[in-house]
């Protein structure tokens, strides 16, 4: 036997029929949602309920975090935007054109997640050009949460439907 074939079976590439692709789903979306901004959301509860050195520890995670990801965005955005850019439109043609059902998983998970990162980069602009402190900062990072828990709940369906759509077509049934 070859060694990409023991490769192979080792590795499945048939995604949508694949326990472990939902269940890395699951922890993508629910990952997405819990850290906004490299903020933990249990941290911008506490902070929201009983304030005072919680609420200054969540602000200055919050600035630290908002800053960093602007500074990546000034200094490498054009390349990242290029890279990015790239890979989508690779992805894309191997999904949709050559109908390869890894490049269709992995699509289903990487265009989502660009859009929650331009989310992300949108809300860290947001918060340096108004200096939010406080409750003004801690509902910027909810309305963020809510956005891309909106963001992740359309991607839930439509990769489902789509897994659904393609299990029942590639399926062979014994009658």
């Amino acid at each position: 036997m070859e060694w990409y074939q023991t490769l192979f079976e080792v590795i499945d590439t048939r995604s949508f029929s694949s326990l472990w692709y939902w269940i890395g789903i699951v922890v993508l979306w629910s990952s997405a949602s819990n850290w906004i901004l490299g903020v933990p959301f249990d941290m911008v509860m506490r902070a929201r309920r009983h304030g005072g050195g919680l609420s200054d520890d969540m602000e200055t995670l919050t600035h630290i975090n908002a800053k960093r990801l602007l500074y990546i965005a000034r200094t490498a955005g054009v390349f990242l935007t290029a890279f990015m850019a790239f890979f989508l439109t690779f992805l894309a043609i191997c999904a949709i054109y050559y109908r390869i059902e890894l490049a269709q998983a992995v699509l289903f998970m990487a265009l989502p997640m660009t859009l929650v990162g331009l989310l992300m980069l949108r809300t860290a602009k947001l918060i340096e050009a108004e200096g939010s402190r406080g409750d003004a900062l801690i509902r910027r990072i909810m309305r963020c949460r809510y956005s891309v828990q909106i963001v992740g709940m359309l991607s839930i369906m439509a990769t489902s439907l789509f897994g659904m759509y393609h299990n029942l077509a590639t399926a062979t049934f014994p009658f």
